[in-house]
């Protein structure tokens, strides 16, 4: 019988830079946003505890007691994750127009690559990305893939009534989108070495916006106009049906398993009645609170106009897991929330002992 653990976590790009470049997409957003009010380009109009976090520094000294928080969750789940020891890990994240772009979006898709060779401090465009730890811009990590486990996951999950897509090889991103890539560099924040074999599943989060936004947070234009909206994700239900199927999959296997999704919760730019400047804090409490309790129905019963409207689309990826988690009878036994409404987006760090 298997032995399974839980996570949750967050893939948050603006950990990567060192603080002192101010990457985060708020200062972005202040300048690039046509969507946003003029009168908002002015903190004095902002909510009052906005304006304190954001002081009187562009916010760096909020950036630097919020890395200090989340890199102490990471210790901790990185922790708990070699204490159990897994044979693989599989970890729910979302592309954003990185590896699936206009010849193929799937729902869901099990990366099952022998290897993944990522560059994650060079860009597209081939320019160069500071990062925090000063190691090279053409560095490359290489993490070692799973294909054994990712076919018995799959062909399970298809027993299961769940058509699940598979690959063997990228599309379009050669290593692996930054949900992924970002969760195991924030897992060796200290670079101690994370050997573990990854089985990565992506989940299509961004939906409405996958193309039409290239997963991001302006809309496309072509010729002046707005690229009409794509087809919906998946909604909550089904991602913590399909996380569910994978438990039963699981628990027939001879495998150590960890389970871990990686995302933020509500996004500031995705948050339309905030003007796209705020996450919907209230919204991200009410998740917290059902999660703590268990609740795992209050998750479920979220509509995708629900998610979309309080800018938690990443949440799809922690549905999968809770779903998961639900079939295993696991409560978590570790929360951590890191809260801001400066720095793009809340974030929670959670693990489930089965």
């Amino acid at each position: 019988m298997a032995e399974i653990f839980g996570a949750g976590l967050t893939h948050y790009p603006a950990l990567i830079a060192p603080d002192e470049d101010k990457m985060y997409p708020l200062l972005r957003t202040l300048k690039n946003d046509e969507r946003l009010p003029e009168s908002l380009k002015d903190p004095m109009n902002w909510p009052e505890a906005m304006r304190v976090e954001f002081g009187d520094d562009d916010g760096y000294t909020a950036a630097q007691k919020h890395r200090e928080r989340l890199v102490a969750g990471f210790r901790k789940v990185r922790q708990e994750i070699q204490a159990f020891n897994p044979d693989f890990i599989v970890i729910f994240g979302d592309d954003q127009y990185e590896n699936f772009r206009e010849d193929v979006i799937t729902p869901f898709c099990v990366l099952a690559y022998d290897e993944f060779n990522c560059s994650p401090f060079t860009r597209a465009d081939g320019s160069a990305r500071r990062n925090v730890w000063d190691e090279p811009a053409d560095k490359v990590f290489n993490y070692q893939g799973h294909p054994e486990a990712a076919r018995y996951l799959t062909s399970g999950l298809i027993n299961q009534g769940v058509d699940m897509a598979y690959a063997y090889r990228p599309l379009h991103e050669p290593g692996l989108a930054h949900a992924f890539i970002n969760t195991l560099l924030y897992l060796d924040y200290d670079r101690e070495g994370f050997s573990f074999p990854v089985v990565p599943m992506a989940v299509n989060c961004y939906g409405r916006g996958v193309i039409s936004q290239k997963g991001g947070a302006l809309p496309v234009k072509v010729n002046g106009v707005a690229l009409e909206p794509d087809p919906p994700g998946p909604t909550a239900e089904r991602c913590m049906q399909v996380g569910a199927a994978l438990a039963m999959v699981l628990k027939e296997s001879p495998y150590r398993v960890a389970l871990v999704a990686s995302s933020s919760w509500s996004h500031a730019f995705l948050t339309a009645k905030n003007n796209y400047l705020w996450p919907d804090t209230p919204s991200d409490r009410e998740m917290l609170s059902s999660l703590k309790e268990a609740n795992y129905g209050y998750w479920s019963n979220r509509t995708t106009a629900e998610l979309e409207a309080a800018g938690q689309h990443e949440l799809l990826n922690w549905a999968c897991m809770l779903g998961a988690m639900e079939e295993l009878n696991a409560k978590p036994d570790y929360v951590e929330w890191v809260e801001t409404d400066v720095l793009t987006s809340n974030k929670c760090f959670a693990t489930f002992k089965t």
